[in-house]
């Protein structure tokens, strides 16, 4: 079953990297799509510019549409696994797949140089995104409790999380990802 996904984001990338460690670090989505560059990564969509890598600004760009199948989502996290050591730092990457029925799933997903870099994104996001919603209905003080709760939870899944890590044979990838359903979304 092929479905319609949309990826966006942008990803910041260290001084000196050539489009060559680029496409490398991108292999398992170029591989997927038998692609052998990016300037092969057309969108669906006419008017999305499909992947593009700026070295001038060091920002490799993604506004990407395209039909895809079940095994997708992890190819692009492989993907973007693969090109974190490559970026300055923590970015987003939101994934939506457009379902038949008319619903959006909407995830975001994480990319970065390191697993602490990835996981001080995704609490800075939370922070930001509960802040936000608590903010329309209580004052400040209240929101600030409910954030530091937020990030006492963070803190102690790091430990977790590095407490794992230090296990033999562990693999350690920070938790979660934000997944929410909405309407579709056409920017």
């Amino acid at each position: 079953m092929r479905i319609e996904v949309h990826v966006h984001g942008s990803l910041y990338l260290c001084k000196g990297v050539t489009q060559a460690q680029v496409e490398e670090g991108l292999r398992k989505w170029l591989s997927y799509l038998d692609a052998e560059s990016i300037a092969e990564m057309r969108s669906l969509e006419q008017s999305e510019p499909g992947v593009t890598f700026d070295r001038a600004n060091r920002i490799l760009d993604i506004c990407w549409t395209g039909e895809v199948g079940r095994s997708f989502r992890r190819t692009l996290e492989d993907a973007l696994t693969d090109i974190g050591p490559l970026t300055e730092h923590a970015s987003e990457v939101e994934l939506t797949y457009y379902h038949e029925d008319g619903r959006d799933e909407y995830q975001l997903l994480f990319v970065g140089p390191s697993p602490e870099a990835i996981h001080s994104a995704q609490r800075h996001r939370m922070v930001e995104d509960v802040a936000g919603l608590l903010a329309r209905h209580f004052d400040p003080a209240s929101v600030e409790q409910v954030t530091a709760v937020v990030n006492d939870l963070f803190d102690r899944d790091w430990a977790q999380q590095s407490a794992r890590q230090a296990e033999p044979e562990a693999d350690f990838e920070p938790s979660g990802s934000l997944v929410h359903f909405r309407r579709k979304h056409l920017h």
